[in-house]
């Protein structure tokens, strides 16, 4: 194993807190990693990793040299490609909500795939925070703000929400004409993985937003499973448009409030902003802007 080859391995253990994580990600055997772990510490003279029962973690040493490996690792990869294989190769791990992977992103999948054949991609599939870094993500594509200082967000548009419930629970309680008539009604509320807390619905009034917690028989942390029990008339919910599209054509659900709709959600592919963009990550960055640029994502 020579010089780059042991930065790359300490750069995968620094990202997945694991020897044996790290070995796997590799191709490699637990015990290679850690005598080329000791024998870069040794040419170095520094230590850069500390190392429990449980987990791994870089020194403060560790993590500057972190850093300089990611950019050297990146700029000859980027070289190398060039000349090598004008193509960009090898896996691509992404994380996006199934639906929105589903509607989006597959149908579109073939030609990506055909223009770049060396690429393999893996698709993650979680309402819950993921740690980039940590779990060996290359890019999620999440809903929301982002609220994480050491993010780069690339921006793909807007979701327009809808407030919504099944026309069953309309007809056994009835239309709120306004959210101060929502006294007595019932929401299946979405429980936050990152606060541990039930999102509240929220409106949109004379230009500024109200919140409002409704009581909540069933909750849940997975937005599929919260769409699940709205369409059985457990309560009322929000949600982008797109996802319920066909059935508000059909009628099975049933828009509320439209006078008073959620604020649109942004949508954005986001990766850490301290690691190298390879020309893998890029050439998909740049295809599933192209994506979303051309989406209905107003779902009407």
């Amino acid at each position: 194993m020579d010089r780059l080859d042991r930065m790359s391995l300490f750069v995968r253990i620094v990202e997945r807190g694991s020897f044996s994580d790290a070995a796997a990600d590799l191709g490699m055997a637990r015990s290679t990693a850690t005598e080329a772990i000791k024998v870069l510490e040794r040419d170095l003279d520094v230590r850069l990793l500390e190392r429990t029962t449980r987990h791994v973690t870089a020194t403060l040493d560790g993590r500057e040299y972190y850093q300089r490996c990611l950019s050297i690792l990146g700029d000859i990869e980027d070289a190398e490609g060039l000349f090598r294989n004008p193509s960009p190769a090898g896996l691509l791990r992404i994380d996006a909500h199934g639906y929105l992977t589903r509607t989006f992103i597959l149908p579109h999948l073939p030609d990506f795939l055909e223009r770049y054949p060396d690429l393999n991609i893996h698709f993650g599939q979680t309402d819950r925070f993921v740690d980039l870094v940590r779990e060996g993500v290359d890019c999620v594509i999440r809903a929301g703000e982002l609220n994480d200082s050491s993010m780069i967000a690339r921006h793909l548009g807007d979701l327009d929400e809808v407030t919504i419930a099944s026309a069953n629970y309309v007809e056994n309680f009835g239309i709120p004409m306004s959210p101060d008539d929502l006294d007595g009604h019932q929401m299946v509320a979405f429980v936050s993985s990152r606060t541990g807390e039930a999102m509240p619905l929220e409106f949109q009034i004379d230009g500024k937003v109200k919140y409002v917690n409704l009581p909540s028989r069933v909750t849940a942390n997975n937005s599929n499973t919260v769409a699940a029990l709205a369409r059985l008339g457990f309560g009322i919910m929000q949600a982008p448009r797109y996802h319920f599209a066909d059935e508000l054509a059909r009628g099975n659900m049933v828009e509320l409030l439209a006078d008073y709709p959620p604020l649109p959600i942004p949508l954005a592919a986001v990766y850490p902003q301290n690691r190298q963009v390879t020309r893998r990550l890029r050439v998909f960055l740049d295809w599933v802007a192209e994506i979303f640029a051309s989406a209905d994502l107003q779902g009407r």
